[in-house]
């Protein structure tokens, strides 16, 4: 797990690994298509100071070390035994860093047309929005923290974890693409928009999951979340992982509906059973809440 050491000039101020959990894609869902993808997809980002790159791997060391894993290089949720799963959530959660997730329910998309998105620069024009929705709250907070502590233009760098459906190039033109939209105040969706005090386009990198230790931290974080909206065989679903997050899930203005967790679509238009609401109604989600 050796990273190299960042150079003390760092061109950030900040890093955010970025992690899924679940699949994107929309051709066919589980559980009306049996064979199909994941019913759910869940976009997360752990967001730190770039003082702590240098540090992180040792994080994940610890972590390994406390739940008996000494042996190993990965940190993996699905590899974990379930005892191990909770005591790791915990362990995350009193790190210095902060967590985002996007949770899609993709039933919503299917047989979803968008002429708009069909011009969207990229061959995945869903993972994209999810990426956007996700860092236009990870930009909001770096914009909020330089502001209050005097350090613009403090910049943010992303890294992917790596997966072979997307083109991280694309995603990079997807954002290209978007900018000047921004600055003219032509986005299509009014709603929300990236902080671009704090993007720097060059700044994004992908990388395989078992080479950078944020990314180990980002896949707890998904994993979580997704346990906790996914349907066991009896109609249960495991919400005690994400739950012990809080003390690292983002808000603002001491709330993380809609900032640190976001539903898409908005939450009242989900049939959710009563084991799924209920991550949601922990993290003060509602129908009438919405962040921007």
């Amino acid at each position: 797990m050796s990273e190299p050491l960042p150079p003390a000039d760092k061109p950030y101020r900040y890093v955010a690994f970025i992690d899924e959990a679940g699949d994107d894609n929309l051709r066919s869902i589980r559980p009306k298509d049996p064979n199909g993808g994941t019913e759910w997809f869940v976009l997360s980002a752990v967001l730190m100071r770039a003082d702590n790159e240098s540090v992180v791997a040792g994080w994940v060391r610890e972590i390994l070390d406390s739940i008996g894993a000494s042996r190993s290089k990965d940190l993996h949720f699905q590899k974990l035994r379930t005892e191990q799963k909770l005591a790791v959530c915990e362990m995350v959660a009193r790190l210095p860093i902060r967590c985002f997730v996007v949770i899609s329910h993709k039933e919503n998309m299917r047989d979803h047309s968008n002429k708009r998105a069909a011009r969207i620069p990229a061959r995945n024009p869903f993972y994209c929005w999810i990426g956007r929705l996700l860092l236009e709250r990870v930009t909001a907070y770096c914009g909020l923290r330089n502001k209050k502590e005097g350090a613009q233009p403090g910049k943010l760098k992303i890294e992917f974890s790596e997966i072979h459906r997307v083109s991280y190039s694309q995603f990079r033109a997807y954002l290209q693409w978007i900018r000047p939209q921004s600055a003219a105040g032509t986005l299509h969706l009014k709603g929300g928009d990236l902080d671009w005090s704090v993007v720097d386009i060059d700044l994004i990198e992908a990388h395989p999951h078992t080479t950078r230790a944020g990314l180990m931290l980002a896949d707890i974080v998904a994993s979580a979340f997704y346990q906790a909206v996914v349907s066991r065989a009896d109609g249960t679903c495991r919400s005690e992982y994400a739950r012990a997050l809080k003390a690292v899930v983002a808000t603002q203005d001491n709330d993380a509906a809609g900032f640190g967790v976001k539903t898409m679509p908005a939450l009242w238009q989900l049939e959710l059973s009563a084991a799924q609401r209920e991550i949601f109604e922990y993290y003060g989600l509602s129908a009438h809440r919405h962040w921007r």
